[in-house]
């Protein structure tokens, strides 16, 4: 690991001390529907919903069986409730029919379930098997090229940039601390730029101070 991205670690470790997902879960199973539900929604909308929904389905089973339209109705507020539904209960259905009912923690698996891409199992098993993987989410690709570490065009292309650059016993951990620091800092509008202490190696940074 280079000295700038040992720098950029050190500095998002001191400011945030633990690099976590700031999703509610309990088990794999409510982790999988928690982050199939935050896709272009925010993780407070997340936990909002998500009580009552594993109130009525507290299990895999459950939710295989469910009527996917009652499941619209709880995750409306998370919007694109129709897809997610639909992506939700079918997922459930393969785990119960190809899995034992248990969430699979090999990648190829994971992403054969419905409403499963490469962030949200690779979000599965850094969070939930405790793997080293680094998911690519907005605030991920959008902190990793304003910072100059990689300047990939797809999200697959960021992530196997960052795993070059950075040492894989830390992947998930800057996986979550760069999703705080673009949450928090580093935002898509109006970013802190005047409080972030990596201004000196932003390219955003240095594009603004052009203008």
């Amino acid at each position: 690991m280079k000295e700038k991205e040992k720098q950029i670690y050190e500095h998002l470790k001191d400011l945030f001390k633990e690099g976590k997902c700031e999703l509610n879960f309990n088990n794999n199973y409510e982790l999988l529907v928690a982050v199939v539900l935050s896709a272009q929604c925010t993780d407070k909308r997340v936990n909002q919903t998500t009580p009552k929904l594993f109130e009525k389905y507290p299990t895999v089973f459950e939710m295989a069986n469910a009527n996917v339209e009652e499941v619209e109705e709880i995750i409306r507020p998370c919007g694109f409730f129709r897809n997610k539904a639909k992506n939700i209960v079918s997922a459930c259905k393969d785990i119960v029919s190809k899995h034992c009912g248990e969430v699979p923690e090999e990648f190829e698996d994971l992403v054969k379930l419905s409403g499963v891409g490469r962030k949200t199992a690779n979000v599965i098993m850094s969070a939930g098997f405790g793997k080293d993987a680094i998911a690519v989410d907005t605030h991920v690709f959008r902190v990793s090229k304003r910072l100059g570490i990689s300047n990939g065009a797809t999200p697959e292309k960021v992530e196997i940039d960052l795993m070059k650059k950075f040492d894989k016993k830390l992947w998930s951990d800057m996986h979550f601390l760069f999703v705080l620091f673009g949450r928090y800092v580093c935002k898509a509008h109006r970013p802190l730029c005047e409080k972030c202490e990596l201004k000196d190696k932003c390219i955003y940074f240095k594009k603004m101070l052009k203008k």
